[in-house]
């Protein structure tokens, strides 16, 4: 169901240029900002607290399984921070890859065992974009070197055996089939999204993709049977202004929350089909189907 601009609400206001969000297990919706701020946004939206600040660029960031932790991907900073939620510490977990030195370490996601994929996505209109594997240490390593066309936000499918990579400048979105060693598999392209800018990228409980687009001020969806529809468009740029990464979260993960870098907001869509988590979310028993 294609939704308008009236369907999308503000849901926290007053943060700088949010790129990032994620949503806690206890229900609170996290954000990062422009100058390095890392935000926690009450579930109601009601209160937002800065809680610690890399005095960076904050772009990806994702809940460790159990969530007792946040990987926070810092442009400014060229790393990966780790925020542990309960003692309030912020410490460095990886700026390199084994001898690789990260340049854009643009979104993380972990898989169920605790290992977190980052997409790096090389170099401005450069394609040069890889993807890194750490394991829970921050002893990490090249794990597809691509290279992508400006490797953006990632998501894992349901049953952790196929990693979505959204490429900016393709401009598409790519998957790429974990096999049962861990390696990467084969490497395709899912959809192509001509003349937009995709960023983000979010999965619902039918396996369906919704991405993303710093331009035009769109939100894809594209099925499982590779059909691509327009979820919404704001041609006012406004409610949705330069929309980055989205994430499900809220009552039965039933809405849709929208970081925009263009604005100083958090935006929030009200969805009929329940989200995955975009970390920690693979299960061995779960099977998620194959794409055309």
């Amino acid at each position: 169901m294609q939704k308008t601009i009236q369907d999308i609400t503000v849901f926290a206001d007053g943060l700088d240029h949010p790129e990032c969000v994620a949503v806690h297990p206890d229900g609170t919706v996290w954000a990062g900002g422009e100058a390095g701020q890392v935000y926690r946004i009450a579930a109601d939206g009601s209160e937002i607290t800065e809680v610690v600040n890399t005095g960076g660029f904050i772009l990806g960031i994702a809940f460790s399984p159990g969530a007792s932790w946040l990987a926070i991907c810092d442009l400014k900073q060229h790393c990966i921070w780790k925020y542990e939620i309960t003692k309030n510490k912020l410490s460095l977990f990886a700026n390199h890859a084994g001898d690789h030195q990260l340049r854009i370490p643009n979104y993380p996601v972990f898989d169920k065992t605790g290992h977190l994929y980052v997409s790096d996505s090389g170099a401005f209109r450069e394609v040069s974009g890889m993807i890194y594997k750490f394991d829970p240490s921050g002893a990490g390593h090249v794990w597809h070197a691509g290279p992508f066309n400006f490797a953006n936000g990632m998501a894992l499918s349901e049953d952790g055996r196929t990693l979505y990579v959204v490429c900016t400048w393709l401009p598409g979105v790519e998957s790429i089939e974990i096999d049962a060693d861990g390696r990467a598999g084969e490497r395709k392209v899912i959809a192509l999204l001509p003349q937009t800018c995709p960023d983000g990228i979010a999965i619902d409980s039918n396996g369906d993709l919704y991405i993303s687009c710093y331009a035009p001020n769109t939100i894809f969806k594209i099925t499982v049977e590779g059909e691509v529809t327009t979820l919404i468009h704001d041609w006012e740029s406004h409610t949705l202004c330069n929309p980055t990464n989205i994430a499900f979260g809220g009552k039965e993960h039933k809405q849709l929350f929208v970081a925009g870098l263009g604005r100083w907001h958090i935006a929030r869509l009200e969805m009929e089909i329940a989200g995955l988590p975009l970390s920690g979310c693979a299960t061995a028993e779960a099977s998620t189907p194959k794409r055309n």
